[in-house]
């Protein structure tokens, strides 16, 4: 700590009178004092003075850049700057993603002696299983958070790209909500529903006899929107001739009613979401460049399921409580392992259909193999949907996976499948999608011929 301590009184002060959580630390990450707002929100009233900051935060015995994460506090020694990094804290709550905004003080000679460090929870997202909002603690899934954070208090229009199923809508959401629009509405177009008849007349509105049908004056969805975020979903899916109105709407900010020369003024925050490769599509004539840049300001990318290393079992336990929020169910260790090989090409949205099958096929508290279906323990004979390459597949795989645990899954769903079935060899293996010699050579291998010899000719 430096000799000339005198700032300290005037800076502690200033602390308490900050709304959100703030501490003082020195250059040896040592906290010095914490406003009631921290020690309210992140302490449980409990005095940190003293402590070390990746102590108290993440439980840490050493500062986060030698714990795997980035460290403000080095990055500002280094940079002499303000530094804003994302980070999971541990707080009485639970595990929260927390902004952290850092500001270095210096003394009189100049030397950088202290840093003032802001806390700013993002309620949106969390670390820990939760049934609202975003959920995770992969690398992929903290990099896209970060994003999230970066651009949300902003106006900046945001392109949201990944597969389907990834739950770009709720990101969407999760931006309007951390952005100073969360009070205004959150308005949702679904572009591949609508036809290029009706698109103009849903999204900027039509007046009376504005077409047949046209019986009164409805306004669209940029004005419902108005103070808010309009949420393209599947923007790849607009119609070119409405790509050329919805440019305008984006470059001029105003717009006009379907049979209205009266020019309207929109005032919203655009969020954009595709799972269409759009480059490619402006190769082809199928979307437009210039529109293309206008939504493009801010991209993130949504990674799929297999790319969250450590999320399923935290988003198996969200998605339980959703689908069966009356029981407590839980995995058994054998179907959480079956799972964790399934390569999920319909992401999150395919996995809440697996679990909500399960739970109904489960009378009990724990979910078992019994309970999946067989394309789940069978994947090898499943299309291949997200279009990657067998090497990506094999490498959602878990590679250090037991063979016997495998081998057992194999055994007990061909066992379910024999013992369930009443006709021929033949027939069984149609309905398991393989030949009847493979069916033969897997009861075989697994030692299940003779369970299949009273039942299949």
């Amino acid at each position: 700590m430096p000799h000339d301590s005198r700032p300290l009184p005037e800076l502690v002060s200033f602390l308490e009178t900050l709304p959100e959580p703030h501490i003082l630390c020195d250059r040896n990450y040592r906290i010095i004092a914490a406003n009631e707002a921290y020690r309210h929100s992140c302490a449980d009233g409990a005095s940190v003075v003293g402590r070390t900051c990746y102590e108290v935060s993440h439980r840490y015995s050493v500062p986060c850049d030698r714990a795997g994460e980035s460290c403000p506090l080095a990055r500002s020694l280094s940079s002499g700057q303000r530094e804003r990094v994302l980070h999971l804290h541990h707080t009485p709550r639970g595990e929260e993603y927390v902004n952290i905004e850092l500001s270095p003080v210096r003394d009189a000679d100049g030397e950088i002696a202290w840093f003032i460090e802001k806390m700013e929870p993002m309620h949106v997202a969390r670390g820990v299983s939760d049934h609202r909002g975003l959920i995770g603690r992969s690398p992929a899934f903290q990099r896209m958070l970060e994003l999230i954070a970066r651009v949300a208090p902003s106006d900046a229009s945001v392109l949201l790209q990944g597969e389907s199923g990834t739950g770009k809508e709720l990101l969407a959401s999760a931006v309007h909500e951390a952005s100073r629009r969360a009070d205004r509405p959150f308005v949702v177009v679904d572009c591949s529903g609508l036809p290029e008849t009706l698109f103009e007349s849903e999204v900027f509105g039509h007046e009376r006899g504005a077409f047949t049908g046209a019986s009164a004056r409805k306004p669209g969805l940029v004005e419902a929107a108005s103070g808010g975020t309009l949420f393209l979903d599947e923007v790849g899916d607009i119609p070119l001739g409405m790509q050329v109105k919805l440019l305008r709407l984006l470059e001029t900010g105003t717009y006009r009613r379907v049979g209205s020369t009266e020019l309207r003024r929109a005032d919203i925050r655009l969020v954009s979401a595709t799972h269409r490769p759009l480059k490619r599509m402006i190769v082809e004539g199928g979307f437009r460049q210039d529109l293309y840049f206008r939504i493009n300001t801010f991209p993130i990318r949504v990674p799929a399921l297999r790319e969250r290393e450590g999320d399923l079992p935290l988003l198996i336990a969200s998605l339980l409580e959703r689908v069966a929020p009356n029981r407590r169910l839980a995995l058994s260790a054998a179907a959480l392992q079956a799972l964790a090989r399934y390569p999920f090409p319909g992401n999150v949205r395919e996995l809440r259909n697996v679990l909500e099958r399960a739970s109904l096929m489960c009378d009990g508290e724990t979910i078992g193999l019994e309970h999946l279906a067989e394309d789940l323990l069978y994947p090898e004979v499943d299309l291949d949907l997200t279009g990657a390459g067998a090497s990506d597949r094999e490498s959602a795989i878990e590679p250090t996976a037991p063979v016997l645990d495998l081998l057992e899954v194999q055994r007990q769903a061909l066992l379910r499948a024999v013992r369930s079935h009443r006709g021929s060899r033949r027939e069984l293996a149609a309905r398991l999608g393989i030949s009847e010699r493979t069916l033969y050579r897997r009861l075989k291998e697994l030692g299940l011929v003779d369970h299949g010899a009273a039942t299949l000719a």
